[in-house]
């Protein structure tokens, strides 16, 4: 059994739209496929149409963007209610952060001599909730500025770069326990990649975030080397957190991250899914997703 427990549709930074994604997921032998966008469920309807069609078994989720000590952390929420209002408010304030940040980014890329601006972005953002950074590396890519999503990154557009700009995101220890409060289970998304400062998850760190609630660690993923891997698959085996495995796919907006490049094992996936529904009867949300195609 094939699962990918984290990928990206046009709902945010991915190319494909929902529909596309599940289609071509379920085209390339995924079994269990996760659609996990930046802060929005605006693709979980279209998802679910296609899946319920397809016999895809279909895992929805959000990958929020928090801070943890002061650094950006981010963390794959799966199965919440999306219609609980804290859940809700929080999403509201950080799509807000992402569209607020978007007119300084443009303005310090043409304090740069850089000539773009909002409707550049747009022709490339597509159906997105809100345009980010991947967006106007997009917007690059298309005024031949830069040749691809990485080079727009590492030259502008980065933590380091002259054109980043901060923005609002959630408080890493309050939105595992809004989480909990949806109905659903939290994992963190690659916590130990090399263009992420993990200075603050670090072994006990993690294991504070177990103790307010935290269910797994993403630690079969790209930006992990092997030595990285298996490193946290022996936190997660002495913490006993849920290991998972993705792809972190974009469609064409992020190489190297092809469906199903990692996978989450099939028993692994169960305790998730145990957890999320444990979390949904103590929370109480009858609104609280289940797994399409369960």
């Amino acid at each position: 059994m094939r699962i990918d427990l984290h990928t990206h549709s046009n709902r945010s930074d991915g190319t494909e739209s929902p529909a596309d994604l599940v289609k071509r997921a379920h085209t390339e032998g995924i079994d269990v496929l996760g659609l996990t966008d930046h802060d929005t469920t605006e693709g979980w309807d279209e998802a679910v149409d296609v899946a319920e069609r397809t016999g895809m078994r279909l895992v929805r989720g959000i990958e929020l963007s928090c801070t943890f000590a002061g650094y950006g952390v981010h963390l794959l929420a799966y199965l919440p209610d999306p219609t609980y209002p804290p859940l809700g408010d929080e999403l509201r304030r950080v799509l807000d952060g992402r569209n607020s940040r978007l007119p300084a980014t443009l303005e310090r890329l043409r304090a740069l001599d850089i000539d773009i601006d909002v409707h550049d972005v747009r022709r490339v953002a597509g159906e997105t909730a809100a345009m980010g950074r991947p967006h106007v590396a997009d917007a690059l890519v298309a005024l031949g500025v830069v040749r691809d999503r990485n080079e727009a990154f590492d030259t502008y557009l980065g933590s380091q770069g002259p054109a980043y700009v901060h923005r609002y995101a959630a408080d890493l220890e309050d939105m595992i326990g809004t989480v909990a409060a949806a109905g659903g289970v939290t994992v963190l998304a690659h916590p130990w990649a090399s263009r992420h400062n993990h200075s603050a998850l670090d072994a006990d760190g993690i294991a504070w975030l177990r103790d307010v609630g935290l269910a797994g660690l993403e630690v079969d993923h790209e930006d992990h080397a092997p030595a990285v891997r298996a490193a946290l698959r022996r936190l997660a085996r002495d913490l006993d957190l849920v290991v998972t495995g993705s792809s972190d796919h974009h469609g064409v907006g992020k190489v190297d991250h092809e469906l199903g490049c990692n996978t989450t094992a099939p028993e692994e996936l169960e305790r998730l899914l145990d957890l999320a529904a444990r979390a949904a009867a103590a929370s109480g949300r009858s609104a609280a997703p289940g797994v399409v195609g369960a």
